[in-house]
C-alpha cells in the first residue's frame, strides 16, 4: 500500500464489515471513514435530507452513531498501532488484520443543534489505550464538529471482539 491511505473500516474483514455505521459492506448504511490526522483520527461525513431531527437539524441517533463508529475505529487503529503498524497508512503484517473492537460504553453530550445540510467533522483522541501492549480496551473522546463549532462530544469504551463474532 506504497503511498496510498485506506480508511480504517476499508481494512475490516469481510464477516466483520457489515456494520450500519461503518460496514464498507452495507450499502444502506452510513459508510463512515476514519483516517489517521497526526495524533488524532479524523471522519468527515455529509448527512442527507432524511437524517434530520426537526427541519433544518440533524437527528441525534445519527450523531450517537458517528461517535460509535469513529470510537471503535479509532480503537483498531490504536489496537494496531500498539502491534507495530498504522492501520490504514501500511499494509498490515502478514497473516494480520488488525485488532478489531466493539463498544461497552457510548456516552454522547449534544452541546449545540447540528445543522443540516453542512459536512460534519467527527475527530477522535485516545483517552486510555490501558497500560500493556494488545490491552484488550481502549478509551476514545469523540467530537462531532460544523464548521468550527463542536456541537457534540462523547466518550466511548470500545474493547476486542471476541473471536466468536467474526463468523469464525
Amino acid at each position: 500500500m506504497t503511498g496510498e491511505r485506506s480508511a480504517f473500516q476499508d481494512l475490516y474483514p469481510d464477516d466483520v464489515a457489515h456494520c450500519y455505521g461503518c460496514g464498507r459492506l452495507n450499502e444502506r448504511g452510513h459508510q463512515l471513514r476514519s483516517f489517521w490526522e497526526g495524533d488524532e483520527t479524523v471522519a468527515h461525513f455529509t448527512p442527507k435530507p432524511w437524517h434530520t431531527a426537526i427541519p433544518g437539524y440533524v437527528y441525534g441517533g445519527l450523531i450517537a452513531s458517528l461517535v460509535d463508529c469513529h470510537g471503535t475505529g479509532t480503537a483498531a487503529a490504536v489496537g494496531a498501532r500498539t502491534a507495530g503498524w498504522r492501520l490504514g497508512e501500511e499494509a498490515p503484517p502478514e497473516g494480520d488484520e488488525g485488532p478489531r473492537y466493539v463498544t461497552a460504553s457510548l456516552e454522547v453530550r449534544y452541546l449545540k443543534p447540528t445543522p443540516l445540510g453542512p459536512e460534519l467533522i467527527v475527530r477522535g483522541v485516545v483517552e486510555d489505550a490501558g497500560e500493556e501492549r494488545g490491552s484488550r480496551k481502549v478509551v476514545t473522546r469523540v467530537t462531532v464538529e460544523v464548521d468550527g463549532v463542536v456541537t457534540a462530544e462523547g466518550r466511548v469504551v470500545a474493547v476486542r471482539m471476541p473471536e466468536s463474532f467474526g463468523g469464525g
